[in-house]
């Protein structure tokens, strides 16, 4: 009983092969019995006819002419009819294992086992490697630490590490704040969910407040304001997810006259009114922030706080889209670390220049550099972890570097549990193949070279000259 599950074809072409062997084996050992009985009796027959010393000097001559012998024909047979002679002499149902013995056997899984092994030596990270990987995660935990800091309100507005204060100046700078003020009053950049109170929404949305309004309106998420903010700007609506997790969208009449018909009239609306925000006291909150307001749930710290209200305290605590801006430099770091040593490291190795370019993350391309990434994201995350941990500060968290690591996880856990089985699979399968084409090119040579002196004819060709 096979323990693999054949198709029907799988399982004629495992008759035929069966049947075929079995042929062979028998040709082969008549053919050489046979021919040593013949050369034995015509060696005796000679040996009584006198011819002992003439048989013993006897050298081959080469025929002066050579005869003319008509081509013989060779009939290959069809498909069915192997099938149907197979079928009549080893029956059906054969395993492809029953064509070899148990060494053979052993040796095939052996080989496969060596194949499977080197498949996972080229993704098999070294300590070089690990070594990249590990030192990567600090030196951005390390810039993280020491240059970004967490953002603390201060008399001259948000200041942080130094790092996090290069980066808001630069912003600033961009972006002058008399010059967006001047903005924000342009008909070029109102928009309809920009309500910074209830008095004017027919629903009310708990915790609205000019504090607030952005943290809670979905149309200021630097992400989510392109397809949400976008669609109010269209409806002349507001939607929002307010403190306590509850969605809320609205028609905003009051705001009439801020809606655009065109999407890239609302797309342009869209670019305006967050890019006059962007440096506000209060600014535009991190990229998909406002959706914690969902997460009403936790019990977290010293007054059992929810992950909504933590998160709202860390907005109003200077954690914006600036902040954040501040925190992807050291996330940027470990990239650049990590992909650049893996080029060095390539190129080093003997790898051409364009195949050391560490840009893809296909695994056939670059084999180890994905899960380099995967460990160095993992170590900055660890260390961020810790650091919250024992400082029992939210405004700690490198909100960047979960997301990257977040990323790199499932990209981690998809390849080890879905890719890489089937990956090893088709490079087996691919190796296995390649020795095939040689063993099937020879086989074609032979029987080129076999059939030059005969005449090659189809079974079907013999049937239709039969029948006609």
């Amino acid at each position: 009983m096979s323990r693999y599950n054949y198709s029907d074809f799988e399982q004629e072409l495992n008759a035929v092969l069966r049947h075929q062997t079995d042929e062979l084996a028998k040709l082969e050992g008549q053919a050489s019995n046979e021919l040593e009985i013949r050369i034995e009796e015509s060696k005796t027959l000679l040996e009584r006819l006198g011819y002992g010393r003439q048989l013993e000097a006897f050298e081959p001559q080469a025929a002066l002419t050579k005869a003319v012998v008509p081509k013989e024909i060779i009939v290959v047979p069809s498909w069915e009819y192997l099938c149907l002679e197979a079928e009549r002499a080893v029956g059906a149902g054969h395993g492809l294992e029953s064509i070899f013995t148990e060494d053979e056997l052993r040796s095939n899984e052996e080989a496969i086992k060596m194949l499977q092994t080197e498949y996972d030596d080229l993704h098999r990270l070294d300590n070089l490697d690990l070594t990249i990987s590990v030192a990567a995660g600090l030196l951005g935990a390390l810039v993280d630490i020491l240059w970004v800091g967490i953002p603390k309100k201060t008399s001259e507005g948000i200041s942080g590490g130094t790092l996090a204060n290069f980066v808001r100046d630069r912003f600033e700078q961009r972006y002058p704040e008399v010059e967006m003020h001047r903005l924000s009053l342009n008909k070029k950049s109102k928009v309809p969910y920009d309500a910074q109170d209830n008095r004017h929404t027919q629903e009310r949305i708990e915790g609205l407040s000019a504090y607030y309004h952005r943290l809670l309106s979905l149309g200021h998420d630097p992400l989510l304001g392109f397809v949400v903010g976008v669609k109010d700007i269209m409806a002349g609506s507001m939607t929002t997810i307010d403190k306590k997790g509850k969605i809320i969208s609205q028609t905003m009449g009051v705001y009439g006259d801020r809606k655009e018909a065109s999407l890239f009239a609302a797309l342009g609306k869209q670019i305006a009114h967050l890019k006059s925000d962007i440096t506000t006291s209060m600014g535009l909150p991190a990229p998909m922030m406002p959706l914690f307001n969902l997460f009403q749930f936790g019990g977290i710290g010293e007054y059992d706080l929810s992950v909504a209200e933590i998160t709202q305290g860390m907005y109003f605590e200077g954690y914006d889209f600036i902040h954040f801006a501040a925190q992807s430099l050291p996330v940027m770091l470990v990239e650049v670390f990590v992909r650049l040593s893996y080029a060095l490291k390539r190129m080093k190795e003997g790898f051409e220049l364009k195949d050391s370019i560490p840009y893809s993350l296909d695994r056939e391309k670059n084999p180890k550099l994905a899960t380099m990434l995967f460990l160095g994201h993992s170590a900055a995350t660890a260390i961020n972890a810790g650091k919250v941990y024992f400082k029992k500060d939210p405004l700690d968290i490198n909100y960047p570097q979960w997301l990257a690591f977040g990323k790199y996880s499932y990209q981690q856990l998809k390849w080890n549990l879905l890719e890489k089985p089937m990956a090893k699979d088709v490079y087996v399968r691919g190796l296995i193949h390649e020795e095939l084409e040689v063993v099937l090119a020879s086989i074609n040579s032979g029987f080129e070279d076999l059939s030059k002196d005969y005449i090659v004819v189809m079974d079907q060709q013999v049937e239709y000259f039969a029948s006609s």
